[in-house]
């Protein structure tokens, strides 16, 4: 029998890379051939080279192919529209790859590369989308384009107006994704189109439970059992000066042990992954908790990390695929929110999941104070609602566990998808 061959098409930048290639694994042991087609990372990204080249010598049964950027978009337009723009002039760039292969039975694309649906049409292959968050906030961005007209924006509601959408528990219009506040803005405008082309795909798949050895690993190995606080705010979560300053405080008056991924702050990021902590952490910060905290630059193996048994808690920024890894090590959360729809994901991780507590002050402008980390860190890794915490958590993740079994539901709903492949394959025939 002949193998099929299935291309995935990630958006820029990282974060969306990572649990597609989870997939692509799944995939793998399916028997199906698989190769992931990346736009060249735009403006050097080194951070987004170095990930993708980890990525592949990782995973050598996977086929990596890098695909020339097209030529730059209006670099005055917002971040979402240039990225946007980028990926539909890379259309002609796909398309010639596509069809330089042999064959293709079917294309996986990010939530973000819609107008890719343009050349799966002309070529005839069945596409489906990859939504790596939780299905409820799909349910929301699936019904924004038609509901959303129909409001006022976001921006001019109360912060405390509950937004009611099927499949989702009430939710505050703070609690929304930044970039779709404003109605009019462009930002929102990009967002619902988007969200509306989805639609069109023959299905959506969501992410569901399912080299050398990193410093940080063995710093941990030394650790007590569930005694550091890991902080991780993922491949773009990045604070002010500022707000770095007041995390340090607020962790070394906790007097629990650490492990803290920094990252440069906005206002100073370049292409070199380097960046200063003794310029931007508090005097004398390292020193004085160079015994029980690690301060790491830029990435660690957050997936080891959050399995590590001397990890007792998990500062995130809600971000879906950090949110299932901790759910598979039973690890309690403290949300701090950056952008996207991780308020969203708060909101289902606090108070319907009951897994996780949040930070005040997230959502102001200003800073999330020292002696709110302080209080929070302490609370999860000190108190009887901090046990009850992890209590739910060993509920939560043997559900999961259970999902991903044979005849478990996460299991069924993928054969569902193999048998909707196959059909789409003999409907179409196979492209050569």
């Amino acid at each position: 029998m002949t193998t099929k061959t299935f291309v995935m098409y990630p958006s820029l930048g990282v974060g969306h890379l990572n649990p597609m290639v989870e997939l692509a694994k799944h995939l793998r042991r399916r028997g199906l051939g698989v190769v992931v087609a990346v736009i060249d990372p735009p403006n050097n990204d080194a951070v987004s080279a170095d990930a993708m080249a980890r990525l592949a010598a990782a995973n050598p049964s996977i086929t990596f192919r890098l695909l020339p950027a097209p030529a730059s978009p209006d670099v005055g337009a917002h971040p979402i529209k240039r990225s946007h723009d980028t990926l539909k002039l890379a259309n002609p760039v796909l398309r010639e790859f596509l069809r330089s292969l042999p064959a293709v039975d079917a294309l996986l694309l990010d939530m973000f590369c819609v107008d890719a649906l343009d050349v799966a049409a002309e070529l005839a292959i069945p596409a489906y989308f990859f939504f790596p968050s939780q299905a409820s906030a799909l349910a929301v961005f699936l019904h924004l384009p038609y509901h959303y007209p129909n409001l006022p924006s976001f921006s001019e509601m109360s912060k405390a107006a509950l937004l009611r959408f099927l499949g989702m528990p009430p939710i505050r219009t703070v609690d929304m994704p930044a970039m779709l506040r404003g109605k009019e803005s462009e930002a929102t405008k990009v967002r619902l189109y988007q969200f509306k082309r989805m639609t069109e795909a023959k299905g959506v798949l969501k992410a569901e439970i399912g080299g050398e050895r990193h410093a940080c690993l063995a710093w941990l190995d030394a650790q007590p059992r569930r005694s550091v606080v890991f902080l991780c705010f993922g491949s773009q979560g990045a604070f002010p000066a500022a707000q770095l300053k007041e995390i340090a405080r607020g962790l070394e008056s906790s007097g629990h042990r650490f492990l803290w991924v920094v990252r440069s702050p906005p206002e100073e990021q370049t292409t070199s992954p380097e960046l200063d902590l003794e310029r931007l952490l508090p005097a004398g910060f390292l020193e004085r908790t160079k015994d029980r905290g690690m301060v790491v630059k830029n990435w660690v193996p957050q997936a080891e990390v959050v399995q590590h048994e001397a990890v007792g808690a998990f500062v995130t920024h809600c971000g879906w695929n950090s949110t299932l890894e901790a759910i598979m090590s039973a690890l309690p959360m403290i949300c701090w929110p950056l952008y996207a729809e991780q308020a969203m994901n708060k909101v289902i991780m606090v108070e319907e999941m009951k897994i996780a507590v949040s930070l005040d002050g997230y959502e102001e402008e200003g800073l999330v104070k020292a002696e709110e980390v302080e209080a929070k860190v302490r609370l999860v890794m000190e108190t009887e609602e901090g046990r009850k915490l992890r209590e739910k958590l060993v509920e939560t993740r043997d559900m999961a566990l259970d999902a991903i079994t044979e005849g478990g539901s996460s299991e069924m709903a993928f054969d569902m998808f193999m048998r909707d492949l196959e059909e789409s394959s003999l409907e179409n025939g196979v492209r050569s």
